[in-house]
């Protein structure tokens, strides 16, 4: 069954290949999808193509909704949007998938039924099934090459949607078993250094001394460090004064 979370239905208008419309679902379940509503698929319902290409994602199929024509697909929702990568001659409103999902996550959080409609392979929506739709959603693709595979565009769509509905960060730091050095151990890395480098005689002129190390000291504070990094830099130093000193 589909789960309790609140989220947009994702509408397959008279898809034709059971391949992309197992694309679809594994699209979908990627980013936390799962109410897929087919209408009217060219070669049947159930299709096993569909189902060898959904692979784990199976669960989306088998839950999806069968309806005969578009009005039946619709007929609980709210808001809908519907994907084109061409304009029709209608007057809606047009969106980009990014303000789409924003949208739908909106109205969803309001309590309303959202649905994206998503056309046949071949040509995608008729102006029929557009016309039934509040907004556009027109992907800025190449304009010199704008068709977009079914299983491209539920995807990109469902990306859109878990980033309008949860939260992400943008970036962040994997640690591999080690943790940010400290000012502490920063300090010691420094003055091992200079310890070091001012036995070697590095620190030439002696009126640039200053200078040189403090160049030297805000370059390690440049450096995200780890204590990993910091116990192999000190590792480092050690093993180069023991060479020099056997030599």
């Amino acid at each position: 069954m589909p789960t309790g979370v609140p989220q947009p239905a994702f509408v397959l208008v008279r898809p034709q290949m059971g391949e992309n419309i197992g694309a679809a679902a594994r699209a979908m379940l990627n980013f936390g999808l799962d109410r897929m509503r087919i209408v009217d698929p060219r070669d049947g319902w159930p299709n096993q193509r569909a189902v060898a290409m959904a692979s784990g994602a199976g669960r989306v199929l088998d839950d999806a909704m069968l309806c005969q024509d578009t009005p039946e697909a619709l007929e609980d929702c709210h808001y809908v949007f519907a994907t084109t990568a061409r304009m029709r001659g209608l007057t809606k409103p047009v969106v980009t998938p990014e303000r789409a999902m924003q949208m739908a996550a909106e109205k969803i959080a309001a309590g309303e039924k959202v649905a994206v409609l998503f056309g046949p392979e071949r040509a995608g929506l008729e102006n029929d099934d557009i016309a039934r739709a509040n907004a556009i959603i027109n992907v800025p693709v190449n304009p010199e090459y704008a068709s977009l595979n079914l299983g491209q565009c539920v995807l990109l769509t469902a990306y859109e949607w878990r980033r309008a509905s949860e939260e992400s960060v943008a970036e962040r730091v994997d640690m591999a078993k080690t943790d940010w050095a400290n000012q502490a151990e920063l300090e010691a890395l420094t003055t091992h250094y200079e310890d070091r480098l001012q036995d070697a005689g590095f620190f030439f002129p002696e009126a640039k001394a200053e200078g040189m190390k403090q160049n030297l000291r805000n370059m390690w504070s440049r450096m995200p460090l780890t204590r990993a990094d910091v116990q192999m830099l000190h590792g480092v130093l050690r093993q180069m004064v023991r060479w020099k000193e056997r030599g």
